[in-house]
């Protein structure tokens, strides 16, 4: 058994993670496994710069190098061999985004690549949903971020279609724009590309999921409901912002973006006739590192 360790930081629009995963190979008979050794978040919400000003401000960026500062000497702790780092949509976007990646990178020789909304899809789709996918079956598979949301559809194991839309939470928070446009754009497309697929499913990624998933108490595996999704969306906008955090136990920079998630994901059913909707508990830091072993990126 051979056991190498391999990182990856995401560099999100509403937070930053460090994923720290051991690759167990050299088992015979079998495929490699990936087991997460560690994960830390940071809550830096660069969306909330760019989406406003167009810009990072310098407080972000002093967070953020004082953040790759601390993910070097943990990957050093944990005996990290290689690592990836990766920024979405709030860094790509920013006018000063290439500039804060050269900085970052004079003052902590952490490499930032800005990788747009199709290459995020794609190495979010490269992580294993063998458990969840059948061949036979059709699935809507939708990534919602803080900046954009991904989402790929395949059908009988080929990718159908996939397109990246500029609608995130972080940004949905921003009430200067009504996005109508978006929803609207999004609506179509989806009720183009899956009228003629059999009872889809949806397949979610992303943390706020994540945390919707956690707190229904279901078993890992097992699907959320179109029902459960549409009452829990009521929930969650019947409770204040405190409650939501003092009751639901949410971090504070999760109580406030967990609601225009659930509205996306809500969206995304209902446009596309999924009843059901599976959360795998997957996301790009995951993809990273599988793209990073099998020399994809």
């Amino acid at each position: 058994m051979k056991i190498e360790k391999l990182a990856a930081i995401d560099i999100g629009s509403n937070a930053i993670r460090l994923l720290v995963t051991n690759v167990i190979t050299e088992r015979e008979g079998k495929e490699p496994s990936f087991v997460k050794s560690a994960l830390v978040r940071v809550p830096i919400r660069l969306g909330a710069d760019t989406f406003n000003s167009k810009n990072i401000s310098e407080e972000s960026i002093n967070r953020m190098i004082k953040a790759m500062e601390a993910f070097k000497l943990l990957m050093e702790v944990h005996g990290v061999q290689k690592y990836k780092a990766c920024a979405t949509s709030a860094m790509r976007e920013a006018k000063n985004g290439i500039a804060v990646t050269n900085e970052i990178f004079e003052k902590t020789s952490v490499k930032i690549d800005l990788i747009d909304g199709k290459k995020e899809a794609a190495i979010i789709f490269s992580t294993d949903l063998s458990a969840i996918i059948k061949n036979d079956r059709s699935y809507i598979y939708v990534d919602v971020g803080g900046g954009s949301t991904e989402i790929t559809i395949f059908s009988n194991g080929k990718i159908v279609n996939s397109k990246s839309f500029k609608i995130g939470t972080v940004r949905l928070l921003n009430k200067k724009n009504s996005f109508k446009d978006i929803w609207e754009n999004i609506e179509i497309w989806l009720k183009g590309n899956t009228q003629f697929l059999k009872k889809p499913t949806l397949i979610g990624s992303g943390g706020n999921i994540n945390k919707i998933f956690k707190l229904s108490g279901k078993m890992m595996g097992e699907p959320l409901s179109l029902i459960y999704m549409k009452s829990q969306y009521h929930f969650l906008k019947s409770m204040s912002y405190e409650d939501r955090i003092t009751e639901l136990e949410l971090n504070p920079d999760r109580a406030d973006v967990i609601i225009p998630a659930t509205k996306i994901y809500l969206s995304a059913m209902k446009w596309s006739g999924a009843k059901r909707i599976y959360v795998p508990k997957i996301g790009l830091a995951d993809g990273i590192v599988k793209s990073m072993y099998y020399g994809n990126i």
